[in-house]
């Protein structure tokens, strides 16, 4: 080995060790929710460092998002905000955001509501036809419109920005219809109403995430920066810890 060879091996040597070094930053939980006194101190998208504790007042409430799911905490009292040691929360968070086919997803069973609560969609990415605001989508992936009443045969129509009418059938049974999206491209910050036999049922806005969030926290920060609030409600139900 000559001594330039050994001066270039020995400078990547000192850079790996230098980044060793370097300290690991530490997780964060999100807030996903928060009522009470203490409200406007803990905002919906502000984020807790994991190693950190939380100091709540009576009646107050706030709900934390982390790699091991979601936490209600509630006061009065002072709390650990990273989650007690435990399983991850990584294959419900695949399973609840898995983008497939639109025809192979067409039929499907839904988790059972809890507290009298209507049951939820089994997808993050499923678009609810019945529930109006915001919604997110990834770019470049299937929209699927969804209805939790899948007892008989409906033909919804979506009125595009364009004033097109899209006629989206549900055969008896199923729960998923596609949206044609070579047809009728979804836009970030395009709004359409959605009718059902003539009398209007919703009117949802899109907004078009660039990519799939890797991991739970940093999807519930996409989706609270983009105002999609029924997402949020769906991800932070769906990965609650026992």
């Amino acid at each position: 080995m000559s001594l330039a060879e050994f001066r270039s091996l020995g400078g990547r040597f000192a850079v790996a060790l230098a980044g060793l070094a370097l300290p690991v930053a530490a997780q964060a939980a999100i807030v996903v929710s928060s009522s009470g006194p203490s409200a406007g101190a803990y905002p919906v998208g502000k984020k807790l460092p994991d190693t950190g504790t939380i100091t709540l007042r009576p009646g107050d409430t706030v709900t934390v998002l982390d790699s091991k799911g979601t936490r209600v905490l509630r006061g009065a009292g002072t709390f650990a905000i990273g989650a007690p040691s435990g399983g991850s929360a990584s294959s419900t968070f695949a399973v609840l955001t898995m983008q497939r086919s639109a025809q192979r997803v067409r039929t499907g069973a839904v988790r059972s509501g809890k507290d009298g609560t209507p049951p939820a969609s089994p997808n993050l990415w499923f678009v609810d036809v019945t529930k109006s605001g915001k919604r997110c989508v990834v770019a470049g992936q299937p929209v699927r419109l969804w209805r939790l009443d899948t007892a008989a045969a409906a033909t919804y129509t979506v009125k595009t920005p364009s004033g097109a009418t899209v006629a989206v059938p549900f055969a008896a049974g199923a729960m998923v219809a596609p949206w044609d999206t070579a047809r009728y491209p979804v836009a970030d910050g395009a709004t359409v109403a959605i009718s059902l036999g003539g009398k209007p049922v919703s009117q949802i806005t899109f907004a078009v995430l660039p990519s799939q969030p890797a991991d739970p926290e940093a999807m519930a920060e996409a989706l609270i920066g983009h105002g999609c609030s029924t997402q949020v409600a769906l991800l932070s139900s769906t990965l609650a810890q026992p």
